[in-house]
């Protein structure tokens, strides 16, 4: 049984926003789980028994080497890919840089990683559930992004 496929998976995401206001994002490589070669705000699938707070730290550790603080919840989203036939409920998370520099941890899963603006993501194309994000960081934030630093 897959998570996602046979049943509901849980995800989680983070908005990962450093000192220069960039929001960090990485592009699905041809092993990722689904929307592969697209751009997205990075997280990870929910263990059995672990709070997705946890999960969302694991995963960006697991994946990009370094360590975020989260802030707030953002969202929920809905992420349901009717031709890959997935269906996950995905908590996003505000974050911060912690410590550590990025790096790709599973080139398998991970094509590329960057800082980016947010015009420079708004270019990107990106997955489902970032699209939803960013445009709730757009509505939230339209006077600009709090300083966590």
């Amino acid at each position: 049984m897959q998570k996602g496929v046979d049943y509901i998976g849980v995800g989680v995401g983070a908005v990962i926003i450093n000192p220069e206001g960039q929001f960090f994002l990485a592009k699905r490589g041809p092993k990722a789980r689904n929307e592969s070669g697209k751009w997205d705000f990075p997280g990870g699938g929910v263990d059995f028994g672990e709070r997705v707070e946890e999960a969302l730290i694991r995963e960006i550790k697991e994946e990009f080497d370094f360590d975020i603080e989260i802030i707030e919840l953002l969202d929920v989203c809905n992420h349901i890919l009717e031709d890959e036939k997935q269906h996950w409920v995905s908590p996003t998370f505000l974050c911060k840089v912690k410590g550590g520099e990025p790096k790709i941890c599973e080139p398998e899963k991970c094509a590329e990683i960057g800082w980016f603006g947010l015009s420079e993501v708004e270019e990107k194309e990106l997955t489902m559930p970032t699209q939803n994000d960013l445009g709730i960081i757009k509505d939230k934030y339209s006077n600009g992004l709090p300083n966590f630093y």
